[in-house]
């Protein structure tokens, strides 16, 4: 006792370092015996709950705070591999790829009590969902009375409350030749509600692609289909902001779109409505506010998008559309990813509009060539391409336009002298108001490569009917019409005054089909410069009117 220390703290530093030596092996007995019996709770759990072959290859446990485990590289394979049959080539992926999983839960464990555990955090998630045919190629090849393997029961068992999951990737392959999976990065998804044969709840917000912009949603999933995950129930609601149309070719704005969505990953039906303050035609630059209220079908394993119907509202004009959205793939060179586009067809039924909103947004100032209350039905086809979209749009049908106005006041002086003298009161030019005479215009349309057809076109005004053919370049603005003007009146009577005298000879000349004038018409130049043409051939003359 040479220290001078009291024998008892020398005797009792060394039991509490043999305590303490005893504890370190007690824990790493225990270690040893829990990680393989929690591993093996683990896939057990997945295994019923997905009914498919689970692989974990890492798996760690702590209880220096408590419970805390984590687990690397967990793979879940589709029921088709379980029930043993060849998964055909290509298709050989894992269902579910886990990079990380880590939890933690009191330590404290019950004798057959389940061990609880609160939140489980997921990294590096990816689900790759096989086309249906896959699991339809699997029901056929397995072998007569097959069944999933039933995982045995484990020692350890879990109650999971809460999945939070960031950094994840959803795959949905098709098996339609020639089209391109749909992929969805998922930035962060909160899992609730999990229970063996149960609907999951869930919240997430993710990345849509086209258009780009942040999508959060709510709602359940499940439960699960064993036979095809991808025929598992999913609902809920959704709401996408800010979404960026510049990452479609050729138009522009800011979308902002709410909605609900009902049936399954692979077969969405989704109701909503959408806001876009600055839709535009990128080409041209003007803007105007767009709402459209829609009813889809959505193919989730390529994108494929059926409207039955969207309602619309451009600026002051409504109109209905019903068609289709096919996701296509593109032309790429040798070793180029895949590139994607989309064809566009609808049927578009134009109700009540105003033809300026049409104008205005193919154009590149707010002047526009007339005015008017429309109406119209035609077939609107956009396939995908590197064109400018304004030269691969195609759009034809007929037309109604009502209450029609020149915005040009040289344009609509030359229809209000058209109407005068067509109504044999050509004294009344300088006292009438020009603005005053309204046109109607309706006939058969067709739009393609940036230039408007009128293969058939009529034109009314007060006195006057005027049938036209040509067409209008919606660059530039260049106008070439041809047809024939029958007037009310007779040419000496349009003219009017002495020099309407002298033309009485000629009334006989002009004066047929029921027409008090009937004669050749034609408007060449401009939408700025328009020049009409008046052709009285068979008097040797021409009366040209500039504007």
């Amino acid at each position: 006792m040479g220290t001078g220390k009291p024998w008892w703290r020398h005797w009792g530093l060394r039991v509490a370092g043999a305590l303490l030596a005893a504890a370190a092996v007690a824990v790493g007995v225990l270690l040893r015996q829990a990680e393989p019996l929690m591993r093996a709770g683990i896939i057990s759990a997945v295994e019923n709950r997905f009914h498919a072959r689970v692989e974990l290859d890492g798996f760690s446990v702590s209880l220096m705070r408590g419970l805390e485990a984590r687990g690397t590289g967990l793979r879940i394979w589709p029921p088709a591999e379980v029930a043993g049959v060849t998964v055909p080539p290509g298709q050989g992926e894992p269902l579910v790829r886990l990079e990380e999983f880590d939890f933690r839960a009191p330590l404290e464990y019950r004798p057959g009590m389940p061990i609880h555990l609160s939140v489980v955090e997921l990294k590096g998630l990816t689900v790759h969902l096989p086309p249906r045919s896959h699991f339809e190629h699997g029901a056929q090849m397995g072998p007569p009375g097959s069944r999933l393997k039933q995982a045995m029961p484990a020692m350890v068992r879990f109650e999971l409350d809460t999945l939070e999951c960031t950094g994840a990737e959803l795959v949905v392959e098709t098996s339609k030749p020639g089209k391109l999976p749909q992929e969805f990065a998922i930035d962060h998804a909160r899992v609730t509600h999990i229970a063996e044969g149960g609907a999951m709840g869930f919240e997430a917000e993710l990345t849509n692609p086209r258009p780009l912009g942040t999508v959060r949603t709510t709602g359940s999933f499940g439960p699960w289909e064993t036979a095809d995950p991808g025929e598992s129930p999913l609902n809920g609601e959704y709401r996408l902001e800010d979404a960026d149309l510049g990452s479609f070719k050729e138009i522009g704005g800011r979308l902002n779109s709410t909605g609900n969505y009902a049936g399954t990953l692979r077969d969405l039906v989704v109701d909503g409505e959408a806001e876009t303050k600055d839709f535009r035609l990128t080409h041209f630059g003007n803007a105007l506010p767009l709402k459209t209220r829609f009813h889809a079908q959505v193919d989730g394993t390529n994108g494929d998008t059926l409207l039955e119907p969207v309602e619309a509202t451009l600026g002051q004009s409504h109109f209905w559309a019903r068609g289709q959205i096919v996701r296509v793939a593109e032309a790429a060179a040798a070793g180029e990813k895949p590139k994607f586009g989309h064809d566009i067809t609808m049927a578009v039924d134009v109700d009540r509009a105003r033809i300026e909103d049409f104008l205005r947004l193919a154009g590149r100032t707010d002047t526009v060539l007339l005015t008017g209350d429309l109406k119209t039905k035609a077939k609107l086809h956009i396939p995908p391409g590197k064109a400018p979209m304004h030269e691969r749009l195609s759009l034809e049908g007929r037309f109604a336009l009502d209450r029609a106005r020149f915005a040009s006041a040289k344009v609509q002086g030359r229809i209000a002298e058209l109407s005068l003298r067509g109504q044999g009161r050509p004294d009344d030019l300088k006292t009438t108001d020009a603005g005053a005479i309204l046109s109607a215009l309706n006939g058969r349309f067709a739009l393609g490569g940036g230039v408007l057809s009128l293969p058939e076109l009529q034109y009314t005004v007060p006195g006057a009917t005027v049938q036209l053919q040509g067409s209008y370049a919606l660059e530039g603005g260049a106008l070439k019409f041809d047809g024939s003007a029958r007037m009310d009146a007779t040419v000496s009577k349009m003219v009017g005054g002495w020099k309407g005298f002298l033309l009485k000879p000629a009334d006989r000349y002009f004066r047929k089909e029921g027409a008090g004038t009937l004669i050749r018409i034609h408007i060449d130049g401009t939408r700025d410069e328009p020049r009409f043409g008046i052709d009285f051939g068979r008097v040797k003359s021409t009366i040209e009117v500039k504007p």
